[in-house]
């Protein structure tokens, strides 16, 4: 008997940037959404904790060979600490693990800021997904294992006090890849003499996207499956599925690369180009030597590569 081969996708490329909601795993809303859209494939740029809130960019298609440049961009998050409590976690799903009755006064709080402001050392949470032995720490922490974890250079480029209270303080953090918001809030409280978790966070910003990028999973399904027999829960209709509402939700694969150099190329350029040719680039403004550049045809992606002596090298190439 002949095996069926595994459904696949639709050939859908570009970014959802959701807004997740607290509760939902990472993992979750990136098959939530490859589902909704019936995609080939789907990644996201940087896990966001299940009792976080806020942006999750999540690559279709050819947009997954972008991910690297959009983890690698600044991320804004606004996060609440909870003074008095350190949980294993870092966060609210932990249990206590120590207390004090001592609460920072506002000027004691701000007066600690410039220390966390810059490039700095941080150690990641033990319930995190750094591996060690090659295993997750939080797989480890779940067993009741306490592990070493190396401190690491982070960059914090930004970090306010939005406002004070006598049990919680409310931050805004501007931050690089590999910043923990949770170690941030672990660290102070020690520092202040008071322990401290995160009690909230949510992810505002990830470069290059912006808040009006965002679109929540109700839109999504309701962009989906409106005006369609049957229901957004089953996904069963009457009729050929329409994506087309769905899909005007999406942002182009090419602002990923906003902050390479973009080369203009003709369209027999192009051809070459996603044959895995070189071709020379002419124009007053075009780079001669650049270590990655974005070459675009008639406003659409057609490769990342590098120019030396003026001769554009595709590295990663896009379909048309």
């Amino acid at each position: 008997m002949a095996r069926r081969g595994k459904k696949k996708g639709r050939p859908v490329s570009g970014w959802v940037v959701l807004d997740k909601p607290v509760g939902m795993g990472s993992t979750e809303a990136v098959s939530k959404i490859k589902w909704l859209f019936q995609a080939e494939k789907a990644g996201h740029a940087g896990t966001l904790d299940p009792l976080a809130s806020g942006m999750l960019p999540i690559a279709l298609g050819e947009a997954t060979k972008t991910v690297p440049y959009v983890q690698d961009g600044a991320k804004v998050y606004r996060f609440a600490v909870a003074w008095g409590e350190e949980r294993s976690t870092d966060d609210l799903e932990g249990p206590v693990t120590r207390s004090s009755d001592r609460r920072p006064a506002e000027a004691e709080v701000r007066a600690l800021l410039p220390k966390y402001t810059g490039i700095i050392m941080q150690t990641p949470p033990q319930f995190s997904a750094i591996k060690i032995s090659g295993e997750r720490a939080y797989d480890l922490a779940r067993d009741g294992e306490t592990v070493d974890i190396p401190a690491r250079e982070i960059e914090i480029g930004r970090l306010e006090m939005v406002e004070h209270g006598v049990d919680r303080s409310i931050f805004e953090v501007e931050c690089g890849k590999g910043t923990y918001v949770r170690s941030l809030a672990r660290d102070m409280g020690r520092d202040l003499g008071c322990f401290g978790h995160i009690a909230e966070l949510r992810r505002v910003e990830v470069e290059p996207f912006t808040p009006e990028d965002l679109v929540t999973v109700a839109e999504l399904e309701a962009a989906r499956f409106d005006g369609e027999e049957g229901s957004a829960a089953t996904g069963a209709t009457d009729h050929p599925a329409d994506f087309s509402a769905i899909d005007a939700l999406l942002v182009d694969t090419a602002v990923a690369l906003d902050c390479l150099p973009q080369i203009a190329v003709s369209d027999d350029a192009a051809t070459k180009i996603r044959l895995g040719n070189p071709v020379i680039i002419r124009g007053r403004d075009a780079p001669v030597e650049a270590e990655e550049a974005c070459a675009t045809a008639r406003g659409k992606l057609v490769a990342i590569g590098a120019v030396e002596q003026g001769m554009f090298k595709p590295k990663r190439v896009f379909t048309g």
